[in-house]
Order: C-alpha cells, then sequence, then structure tokens
C-alpha cells in the first residue's frame, strides 16, 4: 500500500491507539482535516504490540480489528500496519527520515501529548516536533484530554472494565464498549426458558470485562435492539469457559455463523448461580426490563445529538 503513495501525500497519526478512544480524536481529526490540502490520512500502528516486542506482554486490545475499521471509516481514514521488529531499533531521526518521510511519504505526522518512539522509546512528542520541524515537515501534538480531571488512557478504560464499570469506560471511550465476534452454537438452554441467546468467544489478546450481567444492545442492519448480556462461567449450569451470552428480546431468527455486533451499557449484578431454571428465568426478565430502559434512555440521547 505504501508504494502507493507518492512523496509528501500523506497525513500519518502516530501512536498505539489501543481502543481510538476520546484522548485520541483530536490526532485523528488532525489528518483527516489534511484531506483538505490534498494528503491521504493514514493512521499507523504496529504489529506486533509495541509492549509485547519490549516487555514480553501486550495488553488487552479494546477493539477488534472489525470494529476498528468501521471507526476508522468514520473519520475517512486508512491504517498501515507496520512490523514493530522491523523498527525497533531505529533511532529517533531514523524513524523520522527512513520509514515517515522515505517509507510512507509524510507530509503532516500528529501524536498525542505523550507519544514515545525511536529505540527504547526514547524520544517524546516534542522530539518529534523538532525533528519534523528539521525535515520539512508539519507536526501536530494534541494536549491530554482530561476525564475526572485525569487524562483518559487505554489503561484506565481497562481498568473500568475490569471493574464492571462500563458507563466510565463508555465515557472515555466516546461510545459504548463493543465486540461482533462471530456467533456459535451453545446448549440452547436459554431456548427452552423461552430467552434464546447468541454465544460468542472473547478471543485471546481481547479484553473479558468483569463477569456478570449487562444492559446491552446489538446492532443489525443497522438497528439497535435492546438485549440482555452475562459475561462468564454460567455458575448455575457450571461452565467451564468464559463467553457473551446474549438475549436480543425483540428478535427470531437463526444468526449462526454471523459476526454480531453486542455493546454494552451498564453493568446490572453480578452472576449468580440459582437454584433451578424457573429461578434463573424470572431473573433474567428482571434484568431486560432493566436493560430495556437502559436503552431507551441511551437511544434518546443519541437522537438528541
Amino acid at each position: 500500500m505504501t508504494d502507493s503513495f507518492g512523496n509528501n501525500t500523506t497525513a500519518l497519526a502516530l501512536g498505539n491507539f489501543d481502543g481510538l478512544h476520546e484522548g485520541h480524536r483530536q490526532v485523528l481529526l488532525d489528518i483527516a482535516k489534511q484531506k483538505e490540502n490534498g494528503l491521504t490520512p493514514v493512521l499507523v500502528r504496529f504489529s506486533p504490540h509495541p509492549a509485547f516486542v519490549l516487555h514480553g506482554k501486550a495488553p488487552d486490545r479494546l477493539v477488534n480489528d472489525s470494529v476498528r475499521k468501521k471507526i476508522l471509516n468514520t473519520y475517512g481514514i486508512c491504517e498501515i500496519v507496520l512490523n514493530f521488529t522491523d523498527i525497533c531499533d531505529l533511532s529517533a531521526e531514523e524513524f523520522v527520515t527512513k520509514v515517515l518521510i522515505g517509507q510512507l511519504h509524510a507530509a503532516f505526522v500528529a501524536c498525542g501529548f505523550n507519544y514515545r518512539f525511536g529505540k527504547n522509546a526514547g524520544a517524546s512528542a516534542q522530539d518529534l516536533q523538532l525533528l519534523a520541524d528539521q525535515n520539512g515537515l508539519q507536526c501536530s501534538v494534541s494536549p491530554a484530554v482530561l476525564y475526572e480531571n485525569e487524562p483518559i488512557s487505554a489503561t484506565r478504560i481497562r481498568a473500568c472494565l475490569k471493574k464492571g464499570c462500563v458507563e466510565h469506560a463508555n465515557a472515555m471511550l466516546g461510545r459504548p464498549f463493543s465486540y461482533d465476534f462471530e456467533v456459535v452454537g451453545g446448549d440452547q438452554r436459554g431456548r427452552l426458558m423461552g430467552t434464546p441467546t447468541i454465544n460468542q468467544y472473547f478471543p485471546d489478546g481481547f479484553i473479558v470485562p468483569k463477569y456478570g450481567v449487562y444492559a446491552s444492545f446489538v446492532e443489525l442492519d443497522g438497528v439497535c435492539l435492546p438485549a440482555v448480556t452475562n459475561i462468564g462461567m454460567r455458575p448455575t449450569f457450571n461452565g467451564s469457559s468464559a463467553r457473551s451470552e446474549t438475549w436480543i428480546m425483540d428478535f427470531s431468527g437463526d444468526l449462526y455463523g454471523q459476526n454480531v455486533s453486542v455493546s454494552l451499557l451498564k453493568h446490572l449484578r453480578d452472576e449468580v448461580k440459582f437454584d433451578n431454571m424457573d429461578a434463573l428465568r424470572d431473573q433474567i426478565l428482571s434484568d431486560a426490563k432493566a436493560s430495556r430502559t437502559a436503552v431507551d434512555s441511551f437511544l434518546k440521547k443519541v437522537e438528541k445529538i
């Protein structure tokens, strides 16, 4: 893809962009605006994750590839994924001249206030600004975006999801936390109770929110349908593996094999082991009522925006 760019024709967003959260919005807007100047806006991402190469462990992902693509499409931004092992030993100067200019044909670069680059992450956003000036690039460094008086970060978002504080995570993401994994077969106990669910497994390396029941909605053919989602081990049935089970209240049909988008709005309660299926069904119906209220409130807010 880089071969299709001419010299000095790209506007590059630099960073890990874990989650594409509100702290990243200004960086994305900065490069998107460069289309007016004839530049192609491109988000530059690395694989393997730099933390995996440098420290042996990557942080849990907050967005899967299809959700990431959907978000970037709203900005009109394409993405390039570079092999981090190929560039991790480059100096800051070499990264700018060989990669950003020589390989990616940058005319404009943008990053966040805490961006680090170069060997051992030894250079800062201020160093990027200096090197850009020296090499004839325009450079924009976005300041921190605060939530509850602290900079928004993927680390904070992960911590909120692990605690079940989905509303705080969503506020920092600027959208509901969502995933659209493939729907797989289950044991069909939900169908027996009149609450059939879609089953989805979280892939290795993807964040698994706190176990429990969530108010949620599912997007099918562009329509948001109220749902209730259980994430966890299904203790009533002695489950052996964590999964997402979602009952779409106003839908009946076969979604097996499809990638279905589930968005979480609120943690309603922890997982509980019930004495029997009747007790579980009664609780699910109560959870569904609470979820419908939460989804209706969310959709009304969206309509006002």
